[in-house]
C-alpha cells in the first residue's frame, strides 16, 4: 500500500510535469491523460473523478484503483523520459531551463526541490537527464559564506561529491553548482540558465 507521503511525492511530480506532457508532443502523446481516464477539454473535472471517490466506496476499493493509476503513470513518465528514481527519491524535469532563482522557484511550486544528490545513484539519475537534453544542470548545493565550502541548500554538509577536477575554484566568485554532462560538478555563477531538474 503507497504511504501517504509516497502518494504526495508522486502527485507532485505529475503536477510539476503535466504541462510539459501535455503540450507540443507527438500524437500519443495525450499517454498521460488516457492513463488517469481525465478527459481533455475538462482537466479539473477529471481530476476531481479520480481523487475524490463517490459516497458509498469502499476506502480499500479507491486505494487499490490509485495505487494501479499512479502505477501506469509511473511507466508512462518513465517511457516519457521525463521522470527517473533512486533511493525512493524520485527526480523530474519539463524540459525547460532556468537560471537558479527559477529552477528554486519552479521546483518549490512543484512541492519538491532542486535535486540534489547525496550519493552516486542520485548522482546518476540527475546525469540521465543531463545527457538525454545534452546541457547542464543546476543542484542544490549553494557556497557557504566560506569560499569553496559548499552546502545543501537546506544548510547540512556534502557526505557525497562529484567535483570536476580542479574544482571548486571560484573562490567566492562562483555560489551556484552545476553538473556538467559527465556528471562532475562545477561551481559556477547563479545567472545562466540550465535545464530544470527537481526531486521529489
Amino acid at each position: 500500500m503507497l504511504s501517504p507521503q509516497l502518494f504526495h511525492t508522486i502527485l507532485g511530480a505529475v503536477f510539476f510535469l503535466f504541462p510539459w506532457c501535455a503540450q507540443g508532443k507527438p500524437a500519443g502523446s495525450n499517454a498521460l491523460l488516457d492513463v488517469l481516464h481525465l478527459p481533455k477539454n475538462g482537466i479539473a473535472e477529471g481530476l476531481r473523478e479520480v481523487f475524490l471517490p463517490q459516497a458509498g466506496n469502499e476506502m480499500e476499493n479507491v486505494i487499490h484503483q490509485l495505487e494501479h493509476r499512479i502505477s501506469r503513470l509511473e511507466g508512462v513518465l518513465y517511457l516519457e523520459k521525463i521522470i527517473t528514481g533512486s533511493g525512493g527519491k524520485i527526480f523530474a524535469t519539463n524540459g525547460k531551463r532556468g537560471d537558479f532563482r527559477t529552477t528554486l522557484k519552479t521546483c518549490e511550486e512543484a512541492g519538491g526541490s532542486i535535486a540534489a544528490p547525496r550519493n552516486q545513484g542520485e548522482n546518476d539519475a540527475i546525469l540521465y537527464f543531463v545527457k538525454s537534453f545534452n546541457t547542464y544542470a543546476y543542484l542544490g548545493i549553494k557556497e557557504s559564506l566560506i569560499p569553496s565550502k559548499f552546502l545543501f541548500l537546506d544548510g547540512t554538509r556534502l557526505s557525497y561529491t562529484n567535483w570536476h577536477v580542479n574544482e571548486p575554484s571560484g573562490k567566492g566568485e562562483e555560489e551556484c553548482v552545476q553538473m556538467y554532462t559527465d556528471g562532475t560538478w562545477n561551481d559556477k555563477r547563479c545567472n545562466q540558465n540550465y535545464l530544470i531538474v527537481c526531486q521529489f
